[in-house]
């Protein structure tokens, strides 16, 4: 199958042209990550903006570069949610045109699904699998017993691991993005200051409000008392109690579902090189299960995961008609 995936969830335009889940024929992206750096995070109504001027000629250029017709489209995919609403819907509304008008089938797809599938480009995702998926919007332990379903074990309780790494970076004036700014200055680092350890309710569940919280009471406390601080010592500690509060979670539900076979990583935060090692390092500790992290293009949003994502929904028969609409906080199922 070759499919059309259309993605515009929060600050990314994008679309993509994808054949059999693994070969991508053209992936177009228009990032908004510097009209938002001034404003220290995502502006919706700008975003919303940003993606009707884009949305056409992201489209267009993907066809374009892919080298295949409109006649040789299968289906179109399309980010239904979760994401920013207004930006949901001009990507639903530019897919459901291009359905219509060149009579192709609709595949809704879920955003963080996609994320999970990004790794289907790399490797042959096997079932049972646990997705971990990172981002600025979330942070879920999903159990997959086989291609199309999805259970989520554990998710935040508070900020995403994305959000809390955005909130720390604004307290040590690092700008935004603030995940990539903190991942480089606590590669420089050591982690030697003692940061509060998260607590949550749920065995699996996520919590990062209180350590990001812990991170400006200890800038203010060094601050009142005139003592100095390192702050690439500072980013470290902060990120190696977030990314202990990630994988000792992960470790538990390995430990709980010992016919697990596959551990993948899906969303923004997955770039992070720090993560990527723990990665690394927890394979060795479970010798039978495979782990895959996606490879950088496909870790940040973009319609090329959406592609592969809405192969493997139209294959369990998933489709939609014109009355498809945007849902912000679509749940997976």
């Amino acid at each position: 199958m070759i499919i059309l995936g259309i993605e515009s969830s929060c600050d990314e335009t994008a679309a993509a042209v994808v054949k059999d889940k693994k070969e991508v024929l053209s992936s177009i992206i228009a990032s908004q990550i510097d009209t938002h750096k001034e404003f220290g995070g995502v502006v919706p109504e700008i975003a919303s903006r940003i993606h009707v001027e884009n949305i056409s000629w992201v489209v267009a250029r993907a066809i374009e570069e892919s080298g295949v017709d409109w006649k040789d489209i299968d289906a179109v995919a399309i980010t239904q949610g979760p994401g920013l609403i207004g930006c949901l819907h001009v990507g639903v509304t530019a897919a459901k045109t291009v359905a219509e008008l060149f009579e192709k089938p609709l595949i809704p797809v879920n955003h963080l699904a996609g994320h999970i599938y990004a790794n289907e480009m790399v490797t042959d995702m096997k079932f049972p699998l646990l997705a971990l998926l990172v981002s600025g919007g979330n942070s879920e332990l999903v159990y997959m017993k086989d291609a199309y379903s999805f259970e989520v074990l554990g998710e935040t309780q508070d900020d995403a691991i994305g959000e809390a790494y955005d909130k720390v970076a604004r307290v040590l004036n690092l700008g935004y993005p603030g995940g990539p700014k903190i991942d480089k200055l606590a590669r420089q680092g050591q982690a030697i200051y003692a940061l509060p350890k998260p607590k949550t309710q749920g065995k699996y569940d996520f919590s990062f409000s209180g350590l990001k919280s812990g991170v400006l009471q200890f800038v203010k406390r060094m601050e009142r008392r005139n003592e100095e601080w390192i702050m690439k010592d500072l980013a470290a500690s902060f990120q190696e109690t977030a990314l202990n509060e990630i994988f000792d979670k992960v470790r538990l539900a390995l430990n709980d579902h010992p016919e697990i076979v596959h551990f993948v990583v899906g969303g923004g935060v997955s770039a992070n090189s720090r993560l990527r090692e723990m990665v690394s390092s927890l394979a060795e500790e479970y010798p039978n299960v495979e782990f895959t992290v996606p490879p950088m293009r496909c870790c940040t949003d973009n319609a090329a995961m959406i592609a592969v994502a809405g192969e493997f929904a139209a294959e369990q028969g998933r489709k939609a008609d014109g009355w498809l609409s945007a849902d912000a906080s679509l749940e997976m199922m």
